[in-house]
């Protein structure tokens, strides 16, 4: 459906559109070597760069400021495209610059046996656990920590630091930190489990590389292809003048996960930092922003400054943290109409959300956004979130679950979809 300019349309009403729910050949093993949350599905990158051709419009540059773990950054290149991503959390960029690279057999198995050689080499004094973050031993047996720090100190000593292969085997690493550690298994909110029984790390690692190995041998992807991931705040990049032709992205809601708070184990003992809060400050979405109220609301849209007014009456904090969400979203695509070449296209994947009784139109106040941005030619369609299709709801811990008493989750999504004509000025 094309709004035309007039966003006051019912997005409940929108038909499913089947090109967007499935793919058309099977996700390759590359996208699954390191737990995500919320991954974007493998293969709308594929259908974007087709819906963009058809149009005869080029893709040689693909870009996705909200990259995550690498799913558009993977599938461009498997298509020939180059690509650039950003993300602000560094071990969704770890993950994402791994996942966008081939690898050589033989030299995986060589550095996995030195890895091993020099693991048993290792000893570890009650110094060097003393050392140990205070956070990681809340979440650790003393066991695992000894035998993680040897194996990351093991890493570290068998392949050079600015390696491809240096980043292969940290993913790895950062793949087996809550089997290994007493967090609850499959759950999106931080907290332990008092009769969970931690994996072996020698064990546990030696699985994981084997799933890495062999993901990495059906690896089909371009080697020709240029990739560029950064690990900023998009908001901060500065670009001197448009350079990408489609963009594919699926930006953070605005009642997300805590990306800080899920990937706190990877971040401590990656030494990314010393406090994982830290990295709350400057994540779209997240509640811990400090920002001007005031001064935020005066900048929203019509639809952003309605759902904000609304959820003031019921919770003030979430109604904060929602305007900064969605002037910075704003700012996200004025900032991405800006990096676009002539009649390039935009395509963003969001769903919309609920907060105490509050509906939050992700979807409209993004396709106003866009409207206010410049975009023409806006297209929006809808497609089915499977894994949720029968589980539309979530208990306390987070988990799918088909108790209506739960927090509802939408088993849709929106695509929406904008074009930059040949000419238009900047903002």
């Amino acid at each position: 459906m094309q709004i035309n300019g007039n966003i006051n349309i019912d997005f409940d009403a929108i038909p499913i559109e089947e090109f967007w729910n499935t793919g058309d050949v099977k996700e390759n093993k590359m996208h699954r070597i390191h737990a995500y949350p919320a991954k974007f599905p493998a293969f709308i990158t594929s259908k974007a760069i087709d819906y963009a051709e058809n149009y005869k419009q080029n893709t040689n540059w693909i870009a996705d400021m909200f990259c995550g773990c690498g799913t558009t950054a993977y599938e461009a290149t498997r298509n020939g495209k180059n690509f650039w991503g950003s993300d602000i959390n560094p071990v969704a960029t770890l993950i994402a610059k791994t996942k966008s690279q081939v690898y050589i057999d033989s030299i995986l198995v060589k550095y996995y046996d030195t890895i091993l050689i020099n693991y048993q080499k290792i000893n570890i004094s009650r110094n060097d656990l003393k050392e140990i973050n205070e956070r990681i031993w809340y979440w650790f047996k003393e066991e695992q920590i000894a035998d993680l720090l040897k194996l990351k100190l093991s890493i570290y000593q068998s392949i050079p630091l600015k390696s491809k292969y240096f980043n292969f085997f940290l993913t790895a690493f950062s793949n087996i930190l809550k089997p290994t550690s007493k967090w609850l298994t499959k759950s999106i909110k931080p907290q332990i489990d008092p009769n969970k029984k931690p994996a072996d790390v020698l064990i546990a690692f030696s699985k994981q590389f084997d799933i890495m190995r062999i993901a990495n041998l059906e690896n089909d992807i371009n080697n020709k292809s240029r990739v560029k991931i950064e690990n900023i705040n998009f908001l901060n990049k500065k670009t001197r003048k448009p350079f990408i032709d489609l963009i594919v992205t699926s930006p953070p809601y605005v009642t997300s996960y805590e990306y800080a708070d899920l990937h706190q184990l990877s971040t401590l003992w990656l030494d990314f930092a010393d406090d994982y809060k830290s990295l709350r400050e400057g994540s779209i979405g997240s509640l811990y922003h400090n920002s001007d109220f005031i001064k935020d609301v005066k900048i929203l849209n019509k639809t952003g400054e309605d759902i904000v007014f609304r959820l003031y009456n019921q919770d003030k904090r979430k109604a904060k943290s929602t305007a900064k969400y969605f002037v910075d979203m704003q700012r996200t695509i004025q900032k991405s109409f800006n990096m676009l070449n002539d009649n390039g296209i935009a395509l963003f994947v969001i769903g919309n959300t609920e907060y105490k009784g509050v509906r939050i139109n992700n979807a409209k106040h993004l396709a106003e956004s866009m409207l206010n941005a410049g975009f023409v030619d806006i297209e929006i369609t809808k497609r089915k979130i499977s894994n949720k299709i029968l589980t539309p709801y979530r208990d306390k811990s987070g988990k799918f679950t088909t108790d209506r008493n739960s927090r509802k989750v939408y088993s849709e999504e929106f695509i929406v979809i904008g074009k930059k004509r040949n000419g238009q000025k900047n903002f």
